[in-house]
């Protein structure tokens, strides 16, 4: 699995959580970048990804993301 294949995933599970259907996920985009991303969307949005992909992030891992970008990188190493 490549890292253009998570982001094009990542799109309608962002749309879903995000209740915005034209939401266009993006490697930089993070919570200052989406008006309902708080702390709940954000839990929601996890469980979410870590359903559809069949991951788990260890809460090392959550804390050091900064972006979509790392939790892409993060899905392809777990799913490699």
């Amino acid at each position: 699995m490549t890292s253009e294949q998570v982001l094009q995933e990542l799109h309608p599970i962002f749309q879903k959580v995000f209740s915005d259907p034209g939401l266009q996920v993006i490697r930089e985009m993070s919570a200052k970048d989406v008006k309902r991303w708080d702390s709940l969307t954000h839990l929601n949005m996890i469980h979410e990804v870590e359903t559809y992909f069949g991951v788990r992030f260890k809460l090392k891992e959550l804390t050091g993301m900064k972006n979509v970008g790392d939790m892409v990188d993060l899905i392809v190493s777990k799913k490699s």
